[in-house]
């Protein structure tokens, strides 16, 4: 069960990274990541968010939702939890934190939208993992992400210090920086494996 459970956080982490291979949770990825405060506020706000909504999503798509055959209303009723607890987040770190509130602007609201953390939530179900082992792939996502973001945010620092030619300053370095951490990511698709073979 442990091995089970360590195969499941490492490869959520590296494998099957929700930003840097799966594409999802693109928006917060390229908006948050300049300053690396921020992006390591909005990784460890996604990770919590990522885990409150699978703690809270799959009881309810097991005893709710699968009792009483809802099973379509899935999306809809995740999407509802996720922007609750996106509030509740957003109230507290304007509350206890906020500094690292007005730092995320319009994009700790954004969380509600982001897909990751709705694909976190319906793909843990339908991978068929029980609460445990959806938890763990939760944590494991985002910590993906938070360490997607950090790296980004130390690449994209680097980038605003160098000389970039004229054509491909902003968006189009930005964009040609996160393919190649993309591509350093599909480098360890197997490590997972032969770790655990």
């Amino acid at each position: 069960m442990l091995k089970s459970l360590i195969v499941i956080l490492l490869s959520s982490v590296l494998v099957n990274n929700y930003v840097l291979s799966r594409f999802l949770g693109i928006c917060p990825f390229l908006g948050v990541s300049k300053k690396l405060d921020q992006a390591v506020g909005m990784g460890v706000s996604v990770t919590a968010v990522m885990i409150l909504a699978t703690a809270t999503t799959w009881p309810i798509q097991k005893f709710v939702l699968d009792k009483l055959g809802l099973g379509y209303m899935q999306t809809i009723v995740f999407i509802l939890v996720i922007a609750s607890l996106v509030q509740m987040l957003e109230l507290l770190l304007k509350r206890f934190i906020p500094a690292l509130h007005k730092g995320l602007g319009v994009y700790l609201p954004l969380i509600t939208t982001n897909c990751a953390v709705l694909g976190v939530a319906i793909n843990n179900i339908t991978d068929g993992y029980g609460f445990l082992e959806s938890v763990v792939s939760s944590l494991g996502c985002g910590l993906g992400f938070l360490l997607a973001m950090v790296l980004f945010s130390g690449l994209r620092s680097r980038i605003d210090e160098s000389g970039v030619p004229k054509h491909f300053r902003g968006i189009a370095i930005t964009l040609i920086a996160a393919s190649f951490i993309s591509l350093a990511f599909m480098g360890l698709s197997g490590i997972v494996d032969a770790l655990f073979a």
